[in-house]
């Protein structure tokens, strides 16, 4: 079996990884490490969790070990596409490096450029950074790349899927030619790998395991999961995360769960810790500070739950993590590999559990062509559809109060009927009081009709007198409105016509 005691490594690199408790290189360290040291291109592709880090930071260090950085004037740079994987790289430089005088700076967002200058400005041997922090840096004029000696792009596949091709080309122009540039990822798309030719010159390719595999000692598995109604289905979800967690018992001892979007991430991490889970969020949105923060807790043990985007699926190395759970089928086939790496490292076991809803069914195959396996079905503990009171995990929404029917509306038209032995009493009372209105009212009939007859005779003499009633008859059958323009006949009264009110009666007859 090969140690690194064969790999013709500096002394104290060798130290240092002796310290660590490593002896035999895994895989691609043994083939990545001898072609790095002849100073060879090399693109190395290997499944997560086999040590692609150490594969590139060993032969480097070793390299790098005689010789001096000039100021603003880095000796070798190191391309990471997250801040997490970023700060991890760094963490095994230093590991590996304690032995040996020389000095890194690691440039990523949400950290003061201030800090950053000053180790710049100092001379780095090693800078570990991200494209977009690196190149604010070259524009600001505190960073000259023309003295790089070695570059190394990790996780490429998805530094070159990411849109940071622009920004790739961009850095590789400000590096000399005769650099030296290895690649290392889990997986690597022909397309993608199409790019890297042009960067790469006759390299050492070493192709560990087929591309896109998945760890034997990871168990999976998937949940089809459908919801019983379109605005119940979120919360539904949600609970089966948690059915799924309580299924594993005290085997998941802690898990990283998954999510497409980063608002998902912060409305299922929300839930968990309402239902009493030790959970935390972690996407690029929230603020670099508090994103370290829940990782070191997590990575510690103070943390059961990390609810993660896709920036947590790349490199992170927690090496305890019990399961992993893809709340969402990723959109990526690939970042599906990356995502379940996270658990089952270093020869551990693993559990990987996916909930995939109809919608997903798509993404679903891409995942099971490109791992070229079934995944196996696990029962939805969920069963068939329940009532939203068991389901929902949110409050009730103002739409979910009980309508208003019909039948109430009916039922106040009603009358109220009395009881049965009520209804003749009043039916009696009734006959009584009704010959008593009838004699009121032809009381007042009689008095109405005696004062109208002679008002309405004088009224009508006036208004042949002056002429008023016929204007008022040529007006009803002549007379033209807007409504005429349209054509045809207007059959609309204007005017009073015969029925003149008694009041302009009175009036005229006070007048004359």
């Amino acid at each position: 079996m090969t140690k690194f005691t064969d790999l013709n490594l500096n002394a104290k690199v060798l130290k240092a990884i002796d310290e660590a408790g490593y002896e035999s290189p895994t895989p691609i360290q043994a083939g990545a490490i001898p072609p790095a040291l002849e100073g060879r291109d090399v693109l190395g592709i290997a499944q997560t969790g086999t040590g692609k880090t150490a594969s590139f930071t060993l032969p480097m260090l070793s390299l790098l070990a005689r010789g001096r950085a000039r100021a603003r004037m880095p000796r070798s740079l190191v391309l990471c596409p997250t801040r997490e994987l970023a700060a991890q790289v760094a963490e095994n430089f230093d590991t590996y490096s304690k032995h040996l005088k020389l000095t890194k700076a690691l440039l990523i967002g949400g950290v003061s450029f201030k800090e950053q200058d000053k180790l710049i400005d100092k001379g780095v041997d090693v800078l570990i950074a991200t494209p977009g922090r690196l190149l604010d840096h070259f524009e600001r004029g505190k960073l000259i790349l023309s003295d790089v000696k070695v570059m190394v792009v990790d996780e490429a596949d998805r530094m070159l899927d990411m849109g940071f091709i622009p920004d790739i080309e961009r850095i590789f122009g400000l590096t000399p030619f005769t650099r030296q540039t290895l690649f290392f990822s889990a997986t690597m798309a022909p397309e993608i790998e199409r790019i890297t030719n042009t960067f790469l010159s006759n390299p050492e390719r070493i192709e560990v395991a087929r591309q896109a595999t998945t760890s034997e000692n990871i168990e999976q598995g998937v949940v089809i999961f459908k919801g019983s109604r379109k605005d119940r289905e979120a919360s539904e979800k949600r609970k089966l995360l948690r059915l799924l967690i309580d299924a594993e018992g005290a085997k998941c001892t802690n898990a990283i769960i998954f999510c497409n979007r980063k608002m998902d991430v912060d409305i299922v991490a929300k839930s968990l810790k309402k239902y009493g889970y030790d959970a935390a969020p972690i996407h690029g949105d929230l603020d670099q500070s508090q994103r370290t923060k829940t990782l070191e807790g997590f990575r510690g043990g103070e943390l059961r739950f990390l609810v993660a985007s896709d920036v947590a699926a790349r490199g992170l190395d927690v090496p305890s993590v019990s399961h992993v759970f893809n709340f969402d089928v990723p959109s990526h086939a690939e970042d599906y590999v990356h995502r379940i790496g996270r658990t089952g490292r270093a020869g551990r076991d693993g559990k990987a559990i996916m909930i995939c809803q109809p919608r997903d069914e798509k993404n679903f195959e891409d995942v099971e062509r490109l791992v070229q396996k079934e995944i196996p079905r696990i029962e939805n503990p969920l069963g068939k559809a329940k009532p939203a009171e068991e389901t929902s995990d949110t409050p009730a929404k103002s739409d979910d109060k009980p309508k208003r029917t019909r039948s109430r509306s009916r039922k106040a038209d009603k009358p109220v009927e009395a009881p049965a032995e009520d209804k003749q009493p009043q039916a009696e009372k009734a006959e009584a009081k009704q010959p008593q209105a009838e004699k009121a009212e032809a009381k007042v009939d009689a008095k109405t009709d005696d004062k109208a007859q002679p008002e309405k005779a004088e009224a009508a003499q006036d208004e042949r007198k002056s002429g008023r009633g016929n204007k008022d008859e040529k007006k009803s059958r002549g007379g033209r409105g807007r409504g005429d323009k349209r054509g045809g006949n207007d059959n609309r009264v204007v005017g009073l016509g015969d029925h003149t009110p008694d009041f302009i009666g009175l009036s005229f007859r006070e007048r004359i």
